[in-house]
């Protein structure tokens, strides 16, 4: 027996159960949703410098991710400048270069049918995640998923979510990064076949709202 002993321990003040943050759909793929996968395996830039390739889209009832990666080879660079390059490599995000007013980073863009277009530089996250402003379809968003390199290569992975689901038809996908010397260029996909793969997609729970 010890001198603590002889107290009480008192109970555990009630805990409320937290809510499960559930993105809108303009923002994110189903939480509780198993996609269908359309293999694409296509490049949106291959040259000597750099490749930019689209392996696959894993497609929801909302909309389809993208799996994406690029990669940097180096060239004549110096030391200095492949340094310069690196720092670049790895804020991939949209940004305005100070005195020229020209976009740089790693942007990619889709254009459906239509003509309505959407851009990873387009929206800031606020938007994004607020539920109660919806954004004008399309929308797209970049998630990296990481990278690496060293002296003579850098490499990197990311996705797309594009919402919604695109129309039958030729969907524009569109790619560019002045910081390597990647001009704008674009593929066309077929829309048709990624909104009927969406058939496939598989709830977890069949009888129960998980995707808010």
């Amino acid at each position: 027996m010890t001198f603590f002993q002889d107290f009480p321990v008192p109970p555990l003040p009630p805990r409320p159960r937290s809510q499960r943050h559930v993105p809108p759909p303009w923002a994110a793929a189903p939480a509780y949703e198993l996609p269908a996968v359309v293999q694409i395996g296509t490049f949106l830039s291959r040259t000597p410098e750099i490749v930019v390739a689209v392996k696959s889209a894993d497609v929801y009832s909302t909309g389809c991710v993208f799996g994406v990666s690029w990669l940097i080879r180096r060239g004549s660079q110096s030391d200095e400048d492949w340094a310069d390059l690196q720092h670049l490599f790895f804020q991939p995000g949209r940004g305005i270069r100070r005195g020229t007013g020209r976009q740089t980073g790693l942007m990619f863009g889709v254009q459906f049918p239509d003509g309505s277009k959407a851009s990873t530089g387009a929206l800031g996250p606020q938007v994004f995640m607020d539920r109660e402003q919806q954004p004008e379809p399309p929308t797209l968003a970049l998630n990296n998923s990481g990278g690496g390199g060293g002296e003579d290569e850098l490499a990197g992975t990311g996705t797309l979510w594009l919402w919604p689901l695109p129309p039958a038809g030729d969907l524009r996908l569109v790619a560019q990064w002045t910081d390597f010397g990647l001009a704008e260029t674009s593929i066309m996909l077929d829309g048709g076949r990624l909104r009927d793969a969406s058939s496939d997609a598989q709830q977890y729970w069949p009888a129960e709202d998980k995707h808010g």
